[in-house]
């Protein structure tokens, strides 16, 4: 589990954390500025409204979800003896759109589309600020990410010239032609391009035609910094 990151919404610091890559949020720290606290999570969970719509979610979203005893559930729902709590929705329906932890990070957690629900629940102004605050969290994330790739892939460039000036300086012959020279080349870059791609460049280029650039123009974040390093 990833280190939880902060959302500021109003007078609250609300987790998020990432499991399997997707983003849960905290139920229990969006409670802490409510009279009733993390009691309303109780509240909210039994509210029939509320099961139908996470029954939708699960059948959506969960290929996993038990959908019968989601059946089971909504009969129950509503009378003065149906008790329900997020760890038993969990365990009843096998729902993967909420989360109890322990430890640092402890507390209820729910996918931002439940999430986004709750905080309806709680107080629409109060989701609308969540909302907007989870937003900025992620085109904060995503543009770290690009700016992260773009550095990786101009040291990549910077070390393809420090590659290629090893390659004249160490494995061509001074009397070759450039044509031959071009071919040591592409051999040498080659090596490179199996060993982290699994194919050549020209076995790229065949089998992306309509792609521009070349296959490291196309690599993830990972392979240019791998790339990087096997070129330093």
């Amino acid at each position: 589990m990833a280190k939880g990151r902060i959302l500021q919404v109003k007078e609250s610091e609300i987790t998020v954390i990432s499991q399997k890559n997707t983003d849960y949020i905290c139920l229990t720290d969006m409670t802490v500025s409510f009279r009733e606290g993390s009691g309303l999570i109780g509240k909210w969970i039994t509210n029939k409204n509320t099961l139908e719509y996470l029954g939708v979610w699960g059948k959506v979203n969960n290929p996993d979800f038990n959908y019968p005893e989601f059946g089971v559930i909504g009969q129950e729902a509503g009378t003065n003896r149906f008790i329900m709590s997020v760890g038993q929705w969990i365990g009843r329906t096998n729902a993967s759109g909420m989360l109890v932890k322990s430890g640092r990070y402890g507390g209820t957690y729910a996918h931002k589309d439940i999430a986004f629900h709750f905080a309806m629940c709680l107080s629409p102004e109060f989701q609308i600020y969540l909302v907007n605050e989870f937003q900025r969290l992620k085109d904060d994330e995503n543009n770290r990410l690009k700016l992260e790739w773009n550095l990786q892939r101009t040291l990549a460039k910077v070390n393809y010239q420090i590659h290629t000036d090893a390659i004249k300086e160490n494995l061509i012959p001074p009397e070759i032609t450039k044509q031959q020279a071009s071919f040591v080349y592409a051999n040498e870059a080659d090596l490179l391009n199996v060993a982290l791609f699994g194919i050549t460049a020209k076995e790229w280029r065949d089998s992306n035609p309509d792609k521009t650039g070349n296959i490291r123009y196309y690599a993830t974040l990972e392979q240019l910094v791998v790339l990087s390093n096997m070129k330093a």
